[in-house]
Formats: structure tokens, C-alpha cells, sequence
């Protein structure tokens, strides 16, 4: 979001409050604080917050994982959606 676009107050969509989101902690981790993942756990809130507005599921059905290897570091999401009910 530019700050243009703030200042004319301009709504966001889903897709950029998230795209916001991750680049925040993306900044936060580069800039190397040592207290660890803890945003992990509000993030695994916020999906299933968001996915539950659009499909029933279950809240145990979403892992939110950061792996460090290196300089390199690797969010890993998983998503595991309801199969769909065979009509009759």
C-alpha cells in the first residue's frame, strides 16, 4: 500500500492487508530479532479466521511452520481442506 493511496484512504482487499502482513514479518525477521517465531501463532489465527468465512473447517487442519537453514528461511503453510459431500 503506497501512502498515497493512506492518505486518500483508499480500502484494501484481503489479498494486500495480507500481502502487507507477511512483509512485515518478513522485515521483522530480516532485521534479526532473537525472540523467536511468535508471531506464528496469531498468523494460524488469522487463516483460520479468514478460511472459516468462506469454507467450514476445522481449526486443527491448519500448520504454520518456519524453518531456518542457513540465511535462509521458509514459511511453510499447510492447508488441509474438507473434501466436498457427494450430492445424492
Amino acid at each position: 500500500m503506497s501512502f498515497l493511496s493512506f492518505l486518500l484512504g483508499e480500502k484494501k482487499t484481503s489479498a494486500s492487508v495480507a500481502k502487507d502482513r507477511l512483509q512485515l514479518i518478513l522485515i521483522n525477521e530480516r532485521r534479526g530479532s532473537s525472540a523467536g517465531p511468535d508471531f506464528l501463532p496469531q498468523l494460524q489465527q488469522e487463516l483460520v479466521a479468514v478460511i472459516s468465512k468462506y469454507v467450514k473447517i476445522n481449526p486443527d487442519d491448519i500448520k504454520v511452520n518456519l524453518e531456518r537453514q542457513d540465511s535462509l528461511e521458509v514459511l511453510e503453510v499447510k492447508i488441509e481442506m474438507p473434501q466436498p459431500e457427494a450430492s445424492a
